[in-house]
């Protein structure tokens, strides 16, 4: 967020690696964990309906194939949004706070709610769902290209149950699909941290998606839309190795549980993706 949003004219870090250095060094360990509370309250939820939606549109759609999985994970992505964009909000606004100071000075938010509260008091309903156009525009393919990938990298791998590897080809589809589906929407992540960012300071730069991209465009260059890129892909695969490998061993385990039970023959699981 601070690589994505900082002025190119009086740059604060010149990369990753020195805004993590400089982010210890001016504000201590706990300043690379600044808004942590909103994704620790929303995450979960978010999971919880990408996967329940992912999977109950895909068998709506009745065949697995390529194609299915790509429109279940979009419209999955596409709901997520109304959880999301206020969640990533408040995050970022934490995270631009106190930048570069060891104490803070002026402290506008105590805490990820309190300031989705006050954004709420000060600007209603429109101020919280702020950047929920471009969340939308990058939730929506981002997360198809995520189960694409994961059903793709899995069926190439032949993760099956059985499989005494199972779990580290697992992770590393899961990490793979995560590092696609920012690859492929990554830009317009830059353009909503931009305009989530907007009107911190106290000065408001953008009239809106289009006016925010000719502005960066134009003071910029195209590299704009790629700041950030390289902690977001470091970011990505952890974070999503262990989130797909999770929810798919859960379902592998009910789903051997319930066979138990019922008494059935055959193996325990064909696909992971087709849970």
């Amino acid at each position: 967020v601070r690589l994505q949003v900082q002025n190119v004219e009086k740059p604060l870090y010149r990369g990753t690696f020195h805004c993590f250095q400089s982010i210890i060094k001016q504000e201590s360990a706990f300043g690379l964990y600044k808004g942590i509370g909103s994704p620790m309250m929303g995450l979960t939820f978010i999971n919880a309906l990408v996967f329940g939606v992912q999977g109950n549109t895909l068998r709506a759609l009745g065949k697995d194939t390529p194609l299915n999985q790509f429109l279940a994970g979009s419209a999955a992505g596409a709901i997520q949004c109304i959880i999301c964009c206020p969640m990533e909000l408040a995050k970022t606004r934490m995270q631009l706070q106190g930048t570069g100071e060891y104490k803070l000075k002026t402290k506008n938010y105590k805490n990820s709610l309190d300031c989705l509260i006050k954004i709420y008091q000060k600007e209603g309903v429109r101020g919280i769902n702020r950047g929920m156009v471009s969340t939308f525009i990058r939730e929506t393919p981002s997360f198809g290209f995520y189960f694409l990938t994961y059903d793709c990298m899995t069926r190439y791998l032949g993760c099956e149950a059985e499989d005494s590897y199972v779990i580290p080809k697992l992770l590393f589809s899961g990490g793979m699909s995560g590092i696609v589906s920012w690859l492929s929407t990554y830009p317009v992540d830059v353009i909503k941290s931009r305009l989530q960012a907007d009107g911190v300071g106290g000065v408001t730069q953008y009239n809106g998606i289009l006016d925010c991209i000719r502005k960066s465009y134009h003071e910029e260059g195209w590299r704009v839309f790629t700041r950030g890129l390289t902690s977001t892909l470091l970011r990505a695969f952890p974070v999503n190795a262990a989130t797909f490998a999770t929810v798919t061993v859960f379902l592998m385990y009910m789903k051997s549980e319930d066979n138990l039970h019922e008494r059935e023959p055959g193996p325990v699981i064909q696909q992971p993706s087709s849970l």
